[in-house]
């Protein structure tokens, strides 16, 4: 009787485990989705929509960003900074109805340089599940639980570059890992998720700027990758692809080729394959994962040197196939093996810093003039789905979760669901 009634509240648990688990299986946790890399496992989106069309609520905000919205459960999180105020935060919103349940802001009066375009809070928050992570730049990286609640707070000093800030944090087991800077102050921590403890901090080479105006600094988001039977943290930093223990910040591996000082994409990963990309017209690389310190004649499969275009939203990779937009707003699409290229077509007039979205078997990518494009991924020729106008301008890339879209332009913030 007694083996009966444990047996009985053993299988309540796991069917209370197994229902938070599905009712969770669609977060969008963090920038580029579940694993960093723009991939999502939505199997249906909407294809078309307006500002009349396919448009369940859409909120209005004060004040442009270029932060991209993360989704947690039923709420929706996105790194705010009002327009004309020394004001910056986070701010919650009900998934259902777009109601704004909770914010909580700092002040930060001290000048702090940044592009005329690169609004503060360009860093997009990042969630476990059971806290909210965001970086405000100067004023520090602040934890929440779910309700507003501020669980730990912690100044990282000041971000000193002409263009700002727009790094986002990642979380990785019981570390909160973060690309801080670029500028003066530029460096790689890991904090304890739960306390906010520093674990470790590292300065790489060449990550620093010697004044606040240097054409030098690494504006990309770190990403966790599966390298064979380990776990590397993927750095794109000035000059160098890194491969890092992601528990200690040690190197593991690391792929020369990003001379070019600049760098604001993320890396991608295609199985055993990571393709780092350049900024400013600077290259491109390929390297094969699996290696030990300096692999770049050993293991980097091809390097693009010649001038490429500038390059600010990361691509995704579908297959053996490489799509990104390009700055200028010309998509290209690669072969991730080789590096040659399969076919190149201009979208738009309009530039674009959004990053793009593998969802539903489609390509998502906006840009600058508010126009989202679905592409159909596919090597041999560009195929456009769908061209979809809001005529507000959009800097940050789609959230997917649950058939839904979220979408931040620089007056609202949208849910895009079809009817």
């Amino acid at each position: 009787m007694i083996r009966r009634l444990l047996l009985v509240a053993l299988l309540a648990s796991l069917s209370i485990v197994i229902r938070n688990e599905i009712a969770r299986a669609g977060d969008w946790l963090q920038w580029r989705g579940p694993q960093g890399t723009g991939q999502s496992d939505e199997k249906s989106a909407p294809l078309t929509w307006s500002k009349t069309e396919n448009v369940k609520w859409k909120v209005a905000l004060d004040g442009p960003g270029n932060s991209s919205p993360i989704v947690v459960g039923q709420k929706v999180f996105i790194t705010h900074a009002p327009a004309k105020s020394p004001l910056r935060g986070i701010q919650c919103y009900n998934r259902s109805s777009g109601e704004l349940i909770w914010k909580h802001q700092v002040e930060y009066s001290e000048k702090e340089p940044t592009y005329q375009t690169n609004w503060y809070c360009s860093s997009s928050p990042v969630s476990d599940g059971q806290r909210v992570i965001a970086w405000y730049g100067s004023p520090g990286i602040f934890c929440y639980d779910l309700d507003g609640k501020v669980l730990w707070q912690k100044d990282l000093g000041k971000v000193e570059h002409i263009w700002g800030f727009a790094s986002s944090p990642v979380i990785y087991e019981n570390l909160v890992i973060l690309n801080f800077g670029p500028g003066l102050n530029a460096f790689v921590i890991a904090l304890d998720k739960q306390s906010g403890t520093e674990v470790w901090r590292k300065t790489f080479p060449s990550q620093t700027s010697d004044k606040i105006g240097e054409f030098r600094g690494s504006w990309s988001t770190p990403v966790v990758f599966q390298d064979g039977s380990r776990t590397v943290l993927l750095l794109s930093l000035p000059d160098k692809l890194w491969a890092v223990d992601p528990k200690t910040g040690e190197e593991v591996w690391l792929c020369g080729g990003l001379s070019n000082h600049l760098v604001y994409t993320s890396p991608l990963v295609a199985g055993d394959v990571v393709v780092a990309m350049g900024g400013f017209g600077g290259p491109a690389l390929a390297v094969k994962g699996g290696g030990k310190g300096d692999v770049t004649e050993t293991n980097r499969l091809w390097h693009h040197t010649q001038k490429n275009p500038q390059r600010v939203g990361s691509g995704v990779i579908v297959g053996e196939y490489l799509y990104i937009l390009n700055e200028p707003g010309i998509a290209w699409c690669l072969d991730v093996k080789t590096g040659e290229k399969k076919w190149e077509q201009r979208l738009d007039r309009g530039n674009t810093w959004s990053s793009m979205v593998h969802a539903a078997g489609r390509l998502y990518v906006s840009n600058k003039q508010g126009t989202t494009f679905v592409i159909e991924p596919n090597p041999a020729e560009y195929k456009q789905l769908a061209e979809n106008k809001f005529g507000e301008p959009i800097d940050s890339s789609l959230a997917f979760s649950n058939g839904q879209i979220f979408i931040r332009t620089h007056q609202n913030l949208y849910c895009i669901e079809a009817k």
